[in-house]
């Protein structure tokens, strides 16, 4: 990892830890914890009330996201959904009651003091069947194929590497396994410099990819009936986006799904830093490798 984006990274690890001691300390306030952001744009005003009203109200408070992934991503009992970034926890806690009994709802953070607060808040649900773990999205500590549906906020947008959220991703989803989260997302004509001035990294904004690259980066990773959606505007030229899309059942839809003028030798997005190899349990190298490839780097 670059320098900048260790410093990146350490910037939205510190504001995350920030808004975690904030919700903690307010809990201890006569009147309870408020939002660490007022905004229509990004908050717990993004829930309906039945669903602020049935969770501790610090998980309502830490709520920094950008949309309501749990309302998209059509949970149904017994599955297993991993949520990237999960913060104080609220839509871990939200789909830990769809899934129900039979099944698990996994918060993925990298913050200490965020994890915390989300182990507080299960604590105070009573809620059985969630797990949180330590980790960055772009290295997610659970096996491949073990995940029904992963779901985010708002959180995917401040990686500095995407491609590798979007190959964990399906790396750790089950043959035909899908996404449904909320990002910002940036129309096609804006450049980086562009999207810069609307918005600094940690504010969800400056990072965001566009309508295209978000799209090219999920297929380039192996994933098919890709959707993008926006749903209301951040800033001018960016937007909060429901993203959905799905891992191909078997390995002959993937074989055909990641197939375009770009693949080549068993490997999509060849030869560029994208590249992923089409069959997700062999490492690029093997599949050039097996095809006999000349393109050997």
């Amino acid at each position: 990892m670059s320098e900048q984006s260790t410093d990146l990274r350490e910037a939205v690890r510190r504001r995350y830890a920030e808004a975690a001691v904030k919700v903690t300390e307010g809990g201890t306030a006569c009147c309870g914890p408020q939002p660490v952001e007022v905004d229509e744009n990004f908050g717990s005003t993004l829930y309906a009330a039945d669903e602020r009203d049935a969770l501790p109200a610090e998980a309502v408070a830490a709520s920094l996201g950008c949309g309501n992934p749990t309302a998209v991503a059509d949970l149904h009992e017994g599955e297993r959904v991993l949520d990237l970034g999960s913060g104080g926890g609220i839509d871990v806690l939200l789909s830990a009651r769809r899934v129900g009994p039979t099944g698990k709802a996994y918060g993925l953070d990298m913050t200490e003091e965020m994890l915390a607060l989300a182990l507080t808040n299960a604590k105070k649900a009573g809620a059985t069947n969630v797990e949180f773990l330590k980790g960055t999205i772009e290295a997610i500590p659970l096996p491949e194929n073990t995940i029904d549906v992963v779901i985010s906020n708002c959180v995917i947008n401040l990686s500095t590497d995407k491609a590798s959220v979007f190959a964990e991703t399906y790396r750790v989803l089950t043959p035909g396994g899908r996404i449904g989260v909320s990002d910002v997302v940036a129309d096609d004509v804006l450049s980086a410099a562009q999207r810069a001035e609307r918005g600094d990294y940690v504010g969800c904004i400056a990072g965001a990819l566009s309508f295209t690259e978000y799209r090219e980066g999920l297929e380039a990773a192996g994933f098919t009936n890709v959707e993008i959606t926006p749903t209301h505007s951040v800033a001018d030229g960016m937007h909060s986006a429901i993203v959905r899309a799905i891992k191909p059942a078997t390995a002959e839809a993937r074989a055909g799904a990641t197939k375009s003028a770009d693949d080549c030798c068993g490997v999509g997005a060849c030869c560029t830093p994208a590249e992923t190899p089409v069959d997700p349990t062999s490492t690029v190298a093997q599949a050039k490798a097996a095809s006999g490839c000349g393109c050997q780097e």
